[in-house]
């Protein structure tokens, strides 16, 4: 059990016998009331969503998940197909049960999947990953203010922005918590 104000983004908690996910948390402190958990969830066996505040002195049941790694084989139809790595069992997952990370998902990668009761529930990025730039705008000859960034469309369809030097063909390194980019990688 865990207190409202631990509840973090991303979390799985058991709300009236279901599964949620915190899409989103604020944390309320109005004055000389008491603290509030302000939380957007979305319930990860049938995708609803519902917006909940929690007193802060409430207590939640954290969901223990059990995290296998598996390889991302494939998307098609909306169905995205991890591969059990040690015994070569494949599962599915909807686009909307991963969330933001599917704009992540590249084939062959190992991806860490979280299983509640032997089914997939979700997955967890790695912090950083490795992208190909498929197209950005050119650098600007003659821009002279310094610090400027520019979208770039990455591999997976990802868009990031990236300061002025990169361009079309660099690999990179993004951290998938926030979308932000942080080096250039070194060449593949």
């Amino acid at each position: 059990m865990i207190d409202a104000t631990q509840i973090r983004k991303g979390m799985i908690i058991v709300k009236d016998g279901a599964l949620w996910r915190v899409m989103e948390m604020q944390l309320i402190t109005p004055g000389r009331w008491k603290a509030m958990v302000q939380t957007k969830l979305r319930n990860i066996q049938n995708g609803s969503q519902t917006e909940h505040r929690f007193r802060s002195e409430e207590r939640l049941e954290q969901a223990r998940l059990d995290e296998i790694e598996m390889e991302f084989l494939y998307e098609q139809d909306g169905e995205h197909v991890f591969m059990n790595l040690e015994n070569y069992e494949q599962f599915t997952l909807t686009a909307e049960a991963i969330g933001d990370a599917v704009k992540y998902l590249k084939p062959n990668t190992v991806i860490v999947v979280e299983m509640f009761e032997g089914k997939p529930v979700g997955i967890n990025l790695p912090q950083t990953i490795e992208l190909e730039v498929t197209s950005t705008e050119p650098r600007l000859p003659g821009a002279t203010k310094t610090a400027l960034t520019k979208p770039a469309v990455l591999e997976t369809g990802a868009v990031v922005q990236v300061p002025e030097f990169i361009k079309e063909g660099d690999v990179i390194r993004v951290d998938t918590r926030d979308d932000k980019y942080l080096e250039r990688a070194k060449a593949r």
